[in-house]
């Protein structure tokens, strides 16, 4: 088993593009999933220069140091649990980040500020910022249901959060809509 890590695969539709990609090449993947992709075998110097060429036009990129393939790993962990996940109000941050990547969580945290040049916790904040906006624009929950949603403790909390962010309160937000989220590939 060997496993490549992926930068900027934020969504499901990136996981299927990166496997049709591994299969056009004739890439036995295990498992593909945000920001990895767990093959059969290692790959030889030819495979990995024909997967980065194939990627590198779809807006994705092989990711060779350790160091960085932990920062991705930190994303993807924070994308999959806001954006894909029912939130777990009895778990923090932190114990998840130091469970699933076996690192104590201050030295993820030093590695991850050193490198992003933001902490771990903007980039969490970030992340539920963009949920709220797209929750927002799809107008299907109110800002309750929204604030309990993403495990936000009360509506102001997280109309004080959002105002911090974008400029704007939530309900300005609804307003202007669409034109102010971003892609979570930019967050």
């Amino acid at each position: 088993m060997f496993t490549l890590f992926i930068k900027n695969m934020v969504c499901n539709r990136c996981i299927m593009v990166v496997q049709q990609e591994l299969d056009k090449l004739g890439i036995a993947a295990k498992n593909v999933r945000l920001g990895e992709a767990t093959l059969e075998k290692e790959l030889t110097t030819t495979q990995q220069k024909l997967l980065n060429g194939a990627l590198a036009p779809l807006g994705f990129e092989l990711i060779d140091d350790k160091k960085s393939q932990l920062i991705e790993r930190i994303k993807n962990i924070i994308i999959e649990l806001v954006h894909y996940h029912e939130p777990d109000g009895k778990r923090n941050l932190s114990d998840i980040l130091s469970d699933e990547l076996q690192h104590d969580y201050n030295y993820l945290s030093n590695l991850f500020s050193e490198v992003t040049g933001t902490t771990i916790e903007k980039y969490f904040i970030a992340q539920k910022v963009e949920k709220v906006k797209e929750l927002l624009v799809y107008d299907e929950l109110s800002l309750s249901e929204i604030a309990y949603r993403l495990n936000y403790s009360s509506v102001a909390y997280l109309s004080n959060q959002f105002k911090k962010v974008t400029g704007l309160t939530p309900s300005h937000f609804k307003q202007v809509k669409a034109e102010k989220r971003k892609p979570l590939d930019e967050v």
